[in-house]
Order: structure tokens, then C-alpha cells, then sequence
């Protein structure tokens, strides 16, 4: 446990190479998923993201991010959410790290190490988070908005999970990685949730959202 708090820190004060940092954050993880709970937490958020792979990964609210964020959880992105949706959730989860809540006893046990952010520590990672969000847009503004094909199978997959990206944000060459990806963590949560297909639930082509988004992505 203090070896962690040790290689934490040391992230903090940014004399960690990112190595070190993955390996902080793989210790917390080990901790609370050996605790009773260890189901419950894991199927929060999917294990994609590691500290070495935030944006800004040396800046301060990154480092804070990996710090605290760990503990009770997979490591969250900043684009999971838009940038307005951001401080309420810090503003949540806070109470829970103080031990306060229906989840506040449960969170206090995987934080004896770390504790909850100071004032100042919230409001960098707060900051951080925001200018890391996904950038927030309406889906009636996307192109091709209205149509029954892609641009209909993109909103709803999407907005499943989070806000309706861009097509911008990634070049052509990124986004069928990146939807790759998105359909990792939507089976890893089913497979966790334990749910089975519904077969009244829509179906979605993949092949025909990453041509949409290619279509729209920057060059």
C-alpha cells in the first residue's frame, strides 16, 4: 500500500515516466479488485484507458486524474463526457471519497492511501477534465441529420454510452480504430452486466457507421 502512495506521488510531483505511472495504476486496480467489491467497481467504466495514454499525461490535472481516479475504478478518459456535464460528476463523486453516500463507506475503504482531492487538487482536475471533454454537439446539426441510414445508427450506438462525437475529431484514418474500440467496451460491459441480445433492440451495420464517419472526418 505505501509503495503505491510512494509511486503515486512521485506521478504527481512528475518524476514518474509513464511506465511507472501504468504500474501505479495497476496496483490500486489489484487492490480493489481483490476487495469484496471487486465485481461491483469493475463494471463501472471499461479498462481501456491507462495514464500514459491521457492527454496532457505529464500536466498536473492528468496526474491528479490518474491519482485519485483509480482508486475505486478503471481509469476514466476525459472524453467520456462533455465539458458542462464534468464538475457535477467531480462534484459527486467527492462526498463518496470522504466517505459520504449510499457508495461512501465502500470508496473510503479502497482510498486509505490516497484520501480525496484538496480544493485546489478538484478544481485542476476539474479544469482538466473540461478542456479534455468531448466536444459537445447536437445530432441534428451532424451531416446527413435526419436521414434513417448511417447518420441514424451513429446517434443511437453512440449516445448509448456518451455524447454524440464529431466526425471531425478523428482524421478517416483513425475513426474504424476508434469504433473498434467503442465496440470493445460495449461487449465488455455486456459481458459483465452478464445481458443477453435483445432481439427487439436495434441492430447497427459497423461498416456503415465507419463509412459515415469517414465520410465527415477531417482529412
Amino acid at each position: 500500500m505505501r509503495a503505491l502512495a510512494t509511486l503515486l506521488c512521485a506521478a504527481l510531483a512528475g518524476s514518474l515516466n509513464a511506465a511507472d505511472a501504468d504500474d501505479a495504476a495497476r496496483r490500486a486496480q489489484q487492490r480493489w479488485l481483490s476487495s469484496p467489491h471487486g465485481p461491483m467497481l469493475e463494471r463501472i467504466i471499461p479498462p481501456y484507458m491507462r495514464p500514459s495514454r491521457l492527454p496532457e499525461a505529464a500536466s498536473e490535472g492528468a496526474q491528479l486524474t490518474a491519482k485519485y481516479c483509480v482508486q475505486c475504478h478503471h481509469l476514466v478518459s476525459p472524453a467520456m463526457h462533455h465539458a458542462e456535464k464534468w464538475p457535477a460528476i467531480v462534484e459527486r463523486m467527492l462526498p463518496r471519497m470522504r466517505g459520504g453516500g449510499n457508495m461512501g463507506p465502500v470508496m473510503l475503504q479502497m482510498m486509505a492511501d490516497q484520501g480525496a482531492p484538496s480544493p485546489h487538487e478538484s478544481a485542476v482536475l476539474t479544469a482538466y477534465l473540461q478542456r479534455h471533454a468531448q466536444v459537445r454537439v447536437s445530432a441534428e446539426a451532424l451531416p446527413e441529420a435526419g436521414r434513417a441510414g448511417a447518420w441514424n445508427s451513429y446517434v443511437q450506438a453512440c449516445s448509448q454510452c456518451h455524447t454524440v462525437p464529431d466526425p471531425r475529431r478523428h482524421t478517416r484514418a483513425e475513426w474504424p480504430a476508434v469504433v473498434a474500440r467503442m465496440e470493445r467496451n460495449m461487449a465488455w460491459m455486456n459481458r459483465i452486466a452478464g445481458s443477453q441480445r435483445d432481439p427487439r433492440e436495434p441492430q447497427y451495420r459497423t461498416r456503415d457507421i465507419v463509412d459515415y464517419l469517414q465520410r465527415h472526418a477531417r482529412q
